[in-house]
């Protein structure tokens, strides 16, 4: 009888769809099937994105061991270690966070007994969004309703399918001609439908200006191209305005969201028009909504019990801390992919971390201590919130490795560290 105790137990190509939780687009029509050096497959999805993440995990996941500074130990001294690292901390940062809702949950209670900063692998873009929300606030679509009802789709500098493969898949409607308008850059060749670039090379700041002067002030502006597709608009029955916070500059990506949203916002006083935005990859909303829920703060906020909540979206930004000495103990959660540790780290500062089995621990004069967790939807079950954030989709497990979850981790080291 062949051992099964460290080879992947994969669904056939009979079982049920299976939930992909490697894009926050969440497609939940996969079906995976074993390889023959049994690995994950998805034979039947055309995917690169999914076929990358699944040729990460292999059958030696399941023989991974904790390390403390870089030797194998058990989960019961790893996890001492940890809380050890943990009591003597005065100002740790929670980083990565590329976990599901119940790892955000029970790492914000872990925090919370820390006296922890909170930030995710993608806080920068989180906070964009964030701070756009909060400023300007947002008229948002979800993927059904782009699919059920635009008839004029706009994409605003951005490429969907180099990091969303499937999305124009995933927005496709039958028996409804649908036109794409692209701005600021080229066509998107997975698009496969009516499509038009304009403005291909202009600065994304100058063309929101100018639009923004139009829709909203009914200002002439020397640029035919918006103010013809400004009258498309007026005319569609329903358009959606896609744009991915990433993709934007860098420097004030905020104010371009603000002004996409401005625009949105006028549009909407004499047509329908809403918003979606590519964005949440590794937890980031899930998390973000989590935190949100339990503080009544987004990331990039320091809780503590008995203190204060204090969110300051510069200030507790992980690479400013990390580059100003300003944290004294680092817990990394990257349960989705082997994510390193951020380079600016100081070798001297102990670090937590919770991550993919293959992650490769860097040899560092601090104490270290690594633990290989389970990821969400491959080795455990879970909930992450889609790309719209209007649907919380069930995770389930695609194999029966024995890897403990962020959750389980995080609410093992608050226990340790709770008084008895």
């Amino acid at each position: 009888m062949p051992d099964t105790s460290t080879t992947p137990s994969a669904p056939s190509a009979a079982s049920k769809p299976w939930t992909c939780p490697f894009c926050p687009l969440l497609c939940d029509d996969i079906t995976l099937a074993p390889t023959a050096d049994h690995r994950l497959a998805a034979p039947h999805t055309a995917c690169p994105r999914l076929d990358a993440s699944l040729a990460r995990f292999g059958p030696n996941d399941a023989s991974q061991k904790p390390q403390i500074d870089g030797q194998v130990t058990d989960e019961k001294s790893a996890l001492s270690r940890a809380a050890a690292i943990l009591s003597n901390a005065h100002r740790p940062l929670f980083g990565g966070l590329a976990t599901d809702v119940s790892g955000a949950r029970a790492l914000y209670e872990l925090a919370a007994q820390c006296g922890a900063i909170l930030d995710h692998l993608h806080g920068d873009t989180l906070a964009d969004s964030n701070r756009a929300l909060q400023d300007r606030g947002s008229f948002f679509t979800t993927l059904s309703e782009v699919r059920s009802r635009a008839d004029l789709i706009v994409v605003f500098a951005c490429e969907p399918s180099r990091r969303y493969p499937r999305f124009f898949e995933r927005i496709a409607s039958e028996g409804r001609e649908t036109k794409f308008v692209f701005i600021g850059c080229d066509i998107d060749k997975a698009a496969n439908a009516q499509a038009e670039s304009i403005l291909a090379n202009a600065d994304p700041f100058d063309t929101l200006a100018l639009w923004s002067a139009l829709v909203e002030g009914g200002r002439p502006i020397p640029t035919p191209e918006l103010v013809a597709l400004t009258e498309r608009i007026n005319a569609a029955k329903y358009t959606a305005v896609i744009y991915e916070p990433s993709a934007l500059p860098t420097q004030h990506a905020a104010l371009a969201i603000e002004a996409l949203q401005r625009i949105v916002k006028a549009i909407n006083r004499t047509a329908r028009a809403g918003t979606l935005a590519l964005t949440s990859d590794d937890g980031a909303a899930s998390v973000n909504q989590a935190i949100t829920w339990l503080s009544g703060f987004p990331l990039r906020t320091r809780v503590a019990y008995g203190l204060p909540l204090d969110h300051d979206a510069h200030r507790y930004r992980s690479e400013t801390l990390l580059q100003r000495g300003e944290i004294d103990a680092l817990l990394w959660v990257s349960s989705f992919a082997p994510e390193p540790l951020p380079a600016s780290l100081d070798a001297n500062v102990p670090a937590i971390i919770l991550a993919h089995p293959s992650t490769a621990v860097p040899a560092r004069h601090a104490p270290t201590v690594f633990i290989p967790v389970a990821t969400p939807g491959i080795d455990s079950g879970g909930h992450l919130f889609r790309v719209d954030t209007s649907v919380v989709a069930p995770l389930a497990a695609a194999r029966d490795y024995a890897l403990p979850t962020v959750a389980s981790i995080a609410s093992q080291l608050a226990q340790a560290r709770r008084p008895a």
